[in-house]
């Protein structure tokens, strides 16, 4: 186990990005389609064939899924993905046709100090393209990819990756690009929301503080009173070794959602498009009731440790006035 989403057989995982635009794109692929759905939670989402992934819609599962900033621009980014996959022949077939099926989502980092004026065409495309080609079983994380400008409310935001397995030997992995308007940590100080779930000091074993003061409590938000919808955003994708019909991958991600408000203060506002996708590669049965419930408590915790853990790795932008990084102030 590398506590990271790839520890599911079968999937990769790569990134692109540019340093100069300060933003990028993280692709996930998958070796066999993999059944797939969505659950949506914030208030401003940017989504690429989010109604396919609805438990009622045909296509049962997916080729690959692609995360980017950029907001609506970044969405061009799972054309790239696409691409890729079909110099492979990977896609679902409609006689002689291949199509790859590539879901995505994308953050919002148009502020964050990077040189936005690409020209014609936004690079997502291409960064798509990239990120799919250099997916491995080993990635980096923190300020990589589609989390390379992602911001919290304090602290640079990142991408981050866990995973764990239920008592049953069933493995699910989170992974998160983490944008959010809210707060990753327990006021300024090194606290993480998610510290209850986590592992072998993976987030630096700060625990939790000893009480609560009001200040703590407090709303932080990005921007402060002049936040406004779509700056933000996190994107979860989990994905598990577990055979699962796609109702269930849609359960699985409502679950996970859960994760969200164990690592994030506040979370799911009108001022995010917090998504998650839940995907299953089908290797391992699961009894439907307890054991989906037991797969979804696990996938939670498993999630809150990704978001933290993204924080807990990103660097901070080169830029004039660029948040610090949580480990620029504690190490």
């Amino acid at each position: 186990m590398k506590n990271l989403l790839t520890d599911i057989s079968g999937v990769r995982v790569g990134h692109a990005h540019d340093a100069s635009v300060a933003s990028g794109v993280t692709a996930i692929l998958f070796d066999s389609p993999a059944v797939a759905s969505i659950d949506v939670r914030g208030g401003g989402p940017g989504t690429r064939e989010d109604a396919l992934l609805s438990p009622e819609s045909t296509v049962e599962a997916i080729d690959g899924i692609a995360l980017a900033g950029g907001s609506a621009l970044g969405l061009d980014a799972a054309g790239g993905v696409q691409a890729w996959l079909a110099e492979q022949g990977r896609g679902f077939r409609i006689r002689d046709a291949v199509i790859p099926i590539v879901p995505g989502a994308i953050c919002f980092d148009l502020l964050n100090g990077g040189n936005k004026a690409w020209g014609r065409f936004p690079p997502y495309r291409d960064l798509g393209y990239a990120a799919a080609n250099a997916a491995a079983d080993d990635f980096a994380l923190g300020s990589v990819g589609a989390g390379l400008g992602a911001t919290t409310a304090n602290f640079k935001g990142g991408l981050g990756s866990a995973s764990a397995q239920t008592e049953g030997g069933v493995t699910v992995g989170a992974l998160a690009v983490v944008n959010a308007v809210g707060s990753v940590t327990v006021g300024d100080g090194p606290w993480l929301w998610a510290a209850p779930f986590e592992k072998d000091n993976e987030f630096g074993g700060h625990g939790l503080p000893p009480s609560f003061t009001p200040d703590m409590l407090r709303a932080r938000l990005k921007g402060g009173p002049l936040a406004t919808p779509s700056e933000n955003t996190t994107l979860v994708v989990v994905v598990t070794d577990a055979v699962l019909t796609k109702p269930q991958a849609r359960r699985l991600a409502m679950i996970a959602q859960t994760g969200m408000a164990r690592a994030i203060y506040p979370v799911h506002a009108p001022l995010d498009g917090d998504v998650v996708f839940a995907a299953a590669t089908g290797k391992k049965p699961i009894e439907p009731l307890f054991g989906l419930t037991e797969l979804g408590m696990v996938a939670a915790n498993t999630v809150a440790r990704a978001i933290a853990r993204g924080v807990h790795a990103a660097t901070a932008l080169p830029f004039a006035g660029a948040l610090p990084a949580w480990k620029d102030r504690f190490g």
